[in-house]
């Protein structure tokens, strides 16, 4: 991708379905990304190398997503001082809680953003919001993608009002 301003990295390819979501929602905000493996324990040179080159290549917010002890985005904010989001993945052994309690229990001067478990979503929306401070063209992007979501809502309440529980219920399973 040229120019990216996201870095969205995860420990492993098997993390890729969920932080694939943070691409999906940057690609639909027209926002430039990259997506690379990096993983803390398995490649801390590669780790380091990245967490520090990534501000002059251009990144201005990483997404780092990992399961288990989910070191990955805490010792990229220890390395870099661009915003770092967290993406706890879930895990077969604890459900991702473990994942959580890595990325939220960053010592004083080491923040990381969290997001839910396997919000990859969230993550990439939250990059936008971080990024539309400086960019007002993302910041269009993002109010008019948050606009479209209250008229779902307001379309599916107004569709229940008018039918009822019983018959909206139904149509959902069809």
């Amino acid at each position: 991708m040229i120019n990216p301003k996201v870095g969205i990295i995860m420990g492993s390819d098997s993390d890729l379905p969920i932080m694939g979501a943070a691409a999906e929602i940057l690609q639909k905000l027209e926002i430039p990304f990259e997506t690379t493996i990096v993983s803390a324990h398995r490649t801390p040179d590669r780790l380091y190398d990245y967490s520090n080159k990534a501000i002059d290549r251009g990144i201005e917010v990483i997404i780092a997503g990992a399961g288990g002890a989910a070191h990955l985005p805490g010792m990229v904010a220890s390395i870099t001082t661009l915003p770092v989001i967290g993406v706890p993945i879930k895990t077969k052994s604890l459900g991702g809680v473990d994942s959580l309690y890595s990325i939220v229990q960053m010592p004083p001067g080491v923040p990381v953003a969290a997001v839910a478990i396997n919000g990859g979503k969230n993550a990439g929306i939250l990059a936008a919001q971080i990024l539309s401070i400086k960019y007002p063209e993302i910041s269009k992007r993002l109010r008019t993608y948050k606009d479209n979501l209250k008229d779902m809502v307001l379309e599916k309440a107004a569709k229940l009002e008018a039918i009822g529980h019983q018959k909206y219920l139904l149509e959902m399973e069809e």
